[in-house]
């Protein structure tokens, strides 16, 4: 019969032996071959089936997944009234993730969107473990960013956006792999704050630049006021330097000068008389 096997908490679906059809299967298989035939040259389009580079094809028979794994690429062989495949793409998917109303860890509510890049790297494990792969990685993609964020404060959040979309692509990843899914990238696209939180932090941003002016017109009057009184110093030393001293020539003319104006007293006495 076909097995599921338990490795690392993930079932491992294989194929079935041919002897485990049963006799009715068997015999079913049996009378299948002889329709292709004896209608041979039209039953032959209905046996050959083709998948791109790109896609695999999971084969079920008598509803049990056939040997040798997914198909492809190219041509491959089915047998009418016992057979069914499907095709699984293996090229890389993105998708959206809706806004999340999240409230962080601070209490503030948020809305956050996300873009989420994934592929299929097991076809047979997408379509046996898991109805809709891609539905099902959607919706987790959803409560992985809401229980991300939510462990977040909203500094965090507008700060750390590399770090929170690898830590949500490693969680995803992991819980992922046993559908056969690899999540290669999750980039956090926006986040949306609320009005009065807006206001707020323009507000305080506003008087942030203010209070930075502020310091910035102190610093540019107080580098002013000392290179003016680093020149009242120079200049004044300068000044002190200029003035010419007393020398004993000034001396003895400025003493012949007085005496010139104001003759000594005895000389009027003798005119007087």
């Amino acid at each position: 019969t076909q097995k599921s096997l338990n490795v690392d908490n993930k079932n491992v679906f294989t194929a079935g032996d041919d002897a485990d059809y049963g006799c009715c299967g068997i015999c079913l298989l049996i009378l299948s071959g002889f329709i292709i035939l004896l209608t041979f040259p039209v039953a032959i389009c209905m046996c050959v089936k083709v998948v791109q580079e790109y896609e695999r094809a999971v084969i079920f028979r008598l509803g049990r997944l056939s040997k040798g794994g997914a198909k492809g690429p190219g041509i491959f062989f089915v047998i009418p009234c016992t057979d069914e495949y499907r095709k699984v793409d293996l090229r890389t998917v993105s998708f959206d993730v809706p806004p999340q109303e999240i409230l962080t860890k601070d209490s503030v509510t948020i809305s956050v969107d996300a873009v989420v890049y994934y592929r299929v790297q097991d076809a047979t494990m997408s379509i046996a473990n898991v109805e809709n792969a891609d539905g099902a990685t959607r919706l987790l993609a959803q409560t992985t960013l809401r229980n991300m964020l939510g462990t977040k404060s909203l500094s965090e959040v507008l700060t750390d956006r590399e770090e929170i979309s690898a830590g949500m692509q490693a969680t995803l990843d992991i819980a992922t792999d046993p559908w056969g899914i690899k999540v290669e990238r999750v980039e956090i696209k926006d986040v949306r704050l609320p009005v009065q939180l807006q206001r707020a932090m323009a507000a305080e941003a506003e008087a942030a630049r203010d209070a930075r002016a502020k310091v910035i017109a102190a610093e540019g009057e107080m580098n002013a006021s000392r290179k003016l009184k680093e020149a009242a110093d120079v200049m004044s030393i300068s000044q002190l330097h200029a003035t010419p001293l007393p020398t004993d020539l000034d001396s003895n003319q400025r003493r012949e000068e007085l005496h010139h104006h104001f003759p000594p007293a005895h000389r009027h006495g003798h005119q007087l008389d």
